[in-house]
Order: structure tokens, then sequence, then C-alpha cells
């Protein structure tokens, strides 16, 4: 989004729950998430309808259920794609095991912004500005919580055209000049010794 940054803030609700060994942090500013589990239990995460998504073993086995709508809509950015006949919130989760890190990274669409072009809530493109808050529903064991978050756009003090930079440019170009011309110049004004060796 031109002019700005989004950012994520992320907190725990109901507080920490699966303890400190519990960790989500956002990468790539709102791009992916990624849920590290050391909680000793079983964590899902729920899709966009509720189903199983993805599912961290205390073993660190990550497996992503191949059912869930989820799992398809999280291959692009604004979630265009073909979902298969497969994809079913209602059927039977059948995992698929992905890593044994224990960490899982994911695109989720609930956290940034789907729209096209500026987000409605921005009027200033220079002020910061909440945009909206979010959350991901996660099972840990089985205890219900949810990752929320505020999606935040970041303004700048001046959105204007970078002329700072384009000035920078512009001087490194004509030094590249000025030194190829230097250069021949020099190559012009040197006359060949008739008595050099070849070699």
């Amino acid at each position: 989004m031109a002019g700005a940054v989004p950012t994520t803030h992320l907190r725990f609700a109901p507080s920490h729950p699966g303890g400190a060994r519990l960790t989500l942090e956002v990468i790539d500013r709102d791009d992916q998430l990624a849920l590290r589990n050391d909680s000793g239990k079983t964590v899902v995460v729920e899709g966009y309808n509720g189903e199983p998504y993805a599912r961290l073993k205390p073993d660190g086995t990550v497996e992503v259920n191949l059912n869930s709508p989820a799992l398809y809509l999280n291959e692009d950015r604004f979630a265009k794609v073909d979902l298969p006949a497969r994809a079913d919130e209602d059927a039977a989760p059948e995992w698929k095991v992905v890593d044994r890190s224990g960490r899982f990274d994911w695109h989720d669409h609930r956290i940034h912004w789907m729209g096209a072009g500026r987000p409605e809530a921005v009027s200033d493109p220079r002020r910061r500005t909440k945009v909206f808050d979010w959350e991901v529903p996660i099972r840990v064991g089985d205890r219900k919580g949810t990752v929320t978050g505020v999606l935040t756009w970041v303004g700048r003090p001046d959105d204007s055209f970078p002329v700072a930079a384009v000035v920078t440019l512009a001087v490194v170009v004509l030094g590249g000049l000025a030194l190829i011309a230097v250069v021949r110049r020099r190559r012009r004004t040197r006359t060949p010794r008739a008595d050099r060796e070849a070699w």
C-alpha cells in the first residue's frame, strides 16, 4: 500500500492459553502468522468457517487439513482461487504432515486488508490509523481461545514525491558520466610510444 506500512500487534485471549510456551508472531508486516507450540498440548488453528485448519501436536508434528477451504484460500493473498471439490468445512478432517518443527507459518486473510487500494478507515495517509481489530480462533487442548490483534496503517510525515532520493540518484548518475568523460579524455591525449615492447 503506497505511502504507509500495515503493522499488526498481538495478544492472546484468554490470557496466555497454554502458558508462555505458545507463541505467535507476524511475518513481513501482514503477510503471515507463525505459531510455535511448546505447550505440551495439541493446538488447532481454525479456518474461516470454524473447521480444523491446522494442527500442531506436542511432539512437534504439524499437520494441515486437506478438506479445509482455508488451506486453498490462503494460497493467494486475495483468495482468488478455485476451491477443489474436496474443500468442505463439514467434512471430517484429513490430516497431512507438513513439518515436524512445532512451528506453523501461514497466510491468514483475517489479519490484512482485503480491499483494493487504501483502507476506507484511512482518511489521511500521513497519519497513523487503526484499520480494524482482528482475531484468529484456536484451541489449546480442550480449551478454546483466540489470538487477537489490530491492523494499523502507519503513516509517513510526508507522503510526497521522494525528492531527496531523486537528487541523490541524479548526483550518482552525473558523477558516473563525469568519470567516463575524464577517462575518455585521458585515453585520447595519450600518444603511443613507438619504442614500447609488445610484451
